[in-house]
């Protein structure tokens, strides 16, 4: 076998082995709210018992992605991937045999403990296996797992509970988990030269004394002011984000007076929009890697960036603005262009209008999610890659709490329209800094005497 087809073959197995993975993980992280009407009916729950479970897994989920980030430059990626995925798939049986709130509450943290071993490895491994002008788009094309298993999960779990029970639903999902678990410690490696391939990543040099002389410190890699800047950023893009998907539906039913199912098709129109921005943003910013190349002061993938997050300044703006109570009067500029799409389609210009911002909207800040992953992946020393996605991703849960009930304090004692104008500054002022400081060392560590 050559080395280029070693390289494809190897490849094209450990990441179809990772997207059945992490489409399981997230399908059994959702388990729960799928067949959540079906439990109801056998057992009597109320919305703070319901509470209680989801935030239970929510919380441990926070905790263990950053654990797993730590871990998995320590011990072998392939090892907590696996055996993350077996540990969701018991607590799932586990969850199908219990009857009481309390059990469910214990059971489904440790679902969310088990779940945050997931997508930490996949990022060290994809590392080990791409080039930099192709990690992007990889790592992108594995983030739209979830958004598989969120669009199919809900029927294929609801169409199970109606057949069978919703115990059977959760008990044969786990039982699945368990044993693709261990196929995917059967076929994924952790890089090229467990299987004797070169490795695409050179290893640190070695120098007097056979200590590395280039791998950095905790401490040089925790002052590096990159790292900082990418979790700042990344905590108001994903807080933002969080806003608009957690409360964009209530502004436009409480506010803009706009129906129920208006308020469920923006949601749907924002998803899609997010699953095409996250290729796109990985894709684009890769053709930008392979044009320059990675270097150590500023990065190439910052132009599409600053770019997506003008968009969501941008749309949110719109969506605050122009998206009224009443139908707009005919003659304002959007309305006319839209007219006859809207007309085909069987929508109003307005409604065609507010799906259109919230395809835009998912658009402009999914990819940022994506391109803050992966550039804190490839941004850091190897040795601490993991550690690194696990910082920027602590800081994006924050970012996702202060969204929560900060952001609704906020609507509640002033407006949504308040609360929403808060978040657009937020994002605006960001990206401003952020372009100020776009060519900042970017190159986190130890700084080398001679630097590229």
């Amino acid at each position: 076998m050559s080395a280029a087809h070693g390289y494809g073959y190897y490849r094209t197995v450990i990441f179809t082995a990772m997207f059945i993975g992490y489409t399981l993980y997230y399908f059994n992280r959702k388990t729960f709210s799928f067949v959540m009407p079906s439990m109801m009916e056998e057992i009597s729950l109320d919305k703070d018992d319901l509470g209680l479970i989801t935030s239970s897994q929510s919380a441990a989920y926070a905790i263990s992605k950053f654990i797993s980030g730590v871990l998995s430059d320590q011990v072998s990626a392939r090892w907590l991937f696996a055996a993350g995925l077996l540990l969701v798939g018991v607590a799932n049986v586990f969850f199908s045999w219990s009857s009481t709130v309390p059990v469910f509450a214990v059971l489904w943290f440790f679902n969310g403990l088990a779940q945050g071993f997931g997508w930490p490895p996949c990022g060290k491994i994809l590392r080990k296996w791409f080039e930099p002008s192709q990690f992007g788009t990889w790592w992108a094309v594995l983030s739209t797992s979830m958004n598989l298993a969120g669009s199919v999960g809900p029927i294929i779990a609801t169409v199970l509970a109606a057949s069978y029970s919703w115990r059977s639903t959760l008990s044969v999902s786990g039982l699945i988990c368990v044993a693709v678990a261990f196929v995917c410690l059967a076929m994924i490696k952790n890089e090229p030269a467990d299987v004797g391939l070169r490795n695409i990543e050179p290893g640190p040099k070695k120098g007097k004394k056979g200590s590395s002389s280039d791998e950095s410190t905790l401490r040089e890699f925790l002052l590096s002011p990159y790292l900082w800047l990418l979790s700042g950023g990344y905590l108001v893009v994903f807080g933002v984000k969080t806003c608009c998907t957690d409360w964009g539906q209530l502004f436009l039913i409480q506010e803009k007076e706009q129906s129920l199912l208006m308020g469920s098709s923006y949601m749907s129109a924002l998803e899609v929009g997010g699953l095409v921005g996250s290729i796109a943003a990985g894709y684009l910013s890769d053709r930008a890697v392979a044009r320059v190349g990675l270097r150590s002061h500023g990065n190439p993938r910052h132009g599409l960036l600053l770019s997506m997050m003008a968009g969501m300044v941008v749309s949110m703006y719109l969506f605050r603005v122009t998206v009224t109570p009443a139908s707009p009067k005919d003659g304002s500029l959007w309305t006319f262009a839209l007219h006859p799409l809207a007309l085909l389609l069987g929508l109003t210009e307005q409604e065609l209008w507010i799906l259109t911002l919230g395809a835009i909207f998912g658009f402009s800040c999914y990819g940022p999610i994506a391109l803050f992953g992966v550039i804190a992946n490839e941004s850091a020393p190897s040795n601490f890659c993991g550690t690194s996605h696990a910082i920027v991703a602590l800081s994006a849960n924050v970012g996702g709490f202060l969204a929560g009930l900060p952001f609704s304090t906020i609507a509640k004692y002033y407006s949504w329209d308040t609360a929403f104008w808060v978040a657009e500054v937020a994002c605006a002022i960001t990206t401003v800094l952020f372009f100020l400081l776009r060519n900042t060392r970017t190159k986190m560590g130890r700084v080398l005497k001679k630097e590229e």
